[in-house]
């Protein structure tokens, strides 16, 4: 399961989305996460589910690799649609004892689902075409306004960053550790749930070291370059947006006309 997460890593191949400006990705990811929660009809849904589905074959990512990640919020899932299933009130369709399984429950937990599952392939899509460069630089352009009201916008976005960088390293550490535990007898793939929770435990006190002593590498390294902020740096690179990234706005736009359009009328 672990090896499963996929949100933060970056799958390098040659497509339209890796190449648009990462701004375009960071905005249009907010936006369409966003409009997953305006309706509940199935027509808008529908219309959200063929604009992913045209994203991921335009990323050339393979579609086994980006569903990969499902599979570690599978227990969020099932623990969200029960909830829904029988904590909703309406039209009771099954009850045993103090549950009670109505229909508009039931609608619910589908529609939560659905939207969860988009939410994560659309996050993963993001990070999966994008590098953890590009996205401070996007981060940091976009929240650029914010340096008016002396907010650290550049240290914000290097945070954020890091975060996003750091999530693939201590995946594999972690994944490290549980093969050096599991070869010295531990066993974390049999029993019920509590005891595979009770034997993740041994796992937390080498994760955390390896993460500090990480954090004060790259403390260090940082400090050896001489980096004192954002303030006066350039970039190597710096972002341009392009005619591609015109269309991709507008396509975008279309999108979400679409969305309310649709929701409107259904």
């Amino acid at each position: 399961m672990i090896r499963d997460i996929t949100i933060g890593q970056y799958y390098q191949t040659d497509s339209i989305l890796h190449r648009l400006d990462p701004r375009d990705k960071l905005v249009g990811t907010i936006i369409y996460i966003i409009s997953l929660f305006l309706y509940k009809e199935p027509v808008p849904f529908l219309l959200a589910a063929v604009f992913l589905a045209v994203c991921v074959v335009l990323s050339k990512v393979p579609f086994s690799y980006i569903v990969r990640g499902l599979r570690a919020i599978m227990i969020l899932m099932l623990v969200t649609a029960f909830f829904n299933m029988f904590l909703t009130p309406g039209e009771v369709i099954f009850s045993y004892g103090i549950l009670k399984l109505t229909r508009e429950g039931l609608i619910a937990a589908i529609y939560m689902a659905v939207r969860l599952v988009m939410l994560i392939i659309s996050s993963s899509l993001m990070t999966l075409t994008t590098t953890p460069t590009q996205l401070t630089d996007a981060m940091e352009r976009l929240l650029w306004p914010l340096t008016k009201l002396r907010l650290p916008v550049h240290e914000v976005a290097m945070m954020m960053s890091i975060a996003l960088r750091f999530i693939p390293i201590l995946l594999e550490e972690t994944d490290k550790i549980m093969k050096a535990q599991m070869a010295r007898g531990a066993d974390f793939e049999t029993g019920n749930l509590i005891k595979r929770i009770k034997a993740m435990v041994p796992l937390l006190v080498p994760l955390f070291i390896s993460a500090f002593r990480r954090a004060n590498d790259l403390a260090m390294a940082m400090e050896a370059r001489c980096y004192q902020g954002g303030e006066g740096r350039t970039k190597m690179k710096p972002l341009r947006y392009h005619r591609r990234d015109t269309m991709a706005y507008i396509l975008l736009l279309l999108y979400l006309a679409a969305m309310i359009a649709l929701g409107r009328l259904f």
